[in-house]
């Protein structure tokens, strides 16, 4: 049986929340009001929607995602992924994840099959992070903070949490740290959490809080 059509609103949260629970950190109303740019009671009537729609349980003050939860939120991801490399050559890189949001609604199952073919059968989205089934691709790539200062690295990946921020996204782009760019970890000062990477002769101080979502390959290339 076709599966119902899902709201753009219900799509949304079903991209935080997959990507949440594939990492192993908790589902919270709060985290995301704040990523969503919505209030907390709005999450929480939403969060009563997916429930009855059985797309979500709601036990023991935890939430998690069921598996029909699962299957919509990772036909989210996959489209939302294709669309961001379908407008690569278009786009700057660091609004391709905003526009994605766009596309990722309207695209039928046949256009997506037929752009995953075209492109290759991509493992990763441009900003490097794993298509829904391909999370072995990425699973030897460490954050910027599990670094050393001296380490030469490849820049590999930012994470789908860092990519709802569009000013850090052109940040990155203006300073080219994106996925291929080369790098060498410098100062780490764990008393201000801040770490140095120097990319093309130029030296980038990031915080901890940003570091983290930022992931290397620390083997030569």
């Amino acid at each position: 049986m076709e599966q119902a059509k899902l709201s753009q609103t219900i799509e949304d949260y079903l991209s935080l929340m997959y990507v949440l629970e594939r990492d192993g950190e908790p589902i919270v109303g709060a985290r995301l009001a704040e990523l969503l740019g919505v209030t907390p009671p709005t999450v929480t009537n939403t969060f009563k929607r997916m429930a009855r729609d059985g797309l979500i349980t709601m036990e023991d003050g935890s939430t998690h995602l069921t598996p029909q939860g699962w299957v919509s939120a990772k036909d989210v991801m996959r489209r939302h992924m294709l669309m961001e490399w379908m407008m690569l050559k278009m786009l700057p890189w660091s609004k391709l994840h905003g526009e994605a949001h766009h596309l990722e609604h309207a695209i039928s199952p046949e256009a997506e099959a037929a752009v995953y073919e075209e492109l290759g059968r991509p493992q990763t989205c441009p900003h490097g992070n794993p298509l829904p089934g391909c999370e072995a691709a990425v699973a030897n790539w460490i954050a910027l903070t599990e670094t050393e200062s001296g380490q030469k690295v490849t820049i590999r990946r930012i994470h789908e949490l860092a990519e709802e921020n569009p000013a850090l996204l052109a940040f990155l782009e203006e300073k080219k740290m994106m996925p291929g760019a080369k790098a060498v970890v410098g100062e780490i000062l764990p008393f201000n959490q801040t770490i140095g990477v120097e990319v093309r002769g130029q030296t980038i101080t990031l915080g901890f809080a940003v570091a983290r979502y930022i992931f290397v390959e620390t083997k030569p290339v």
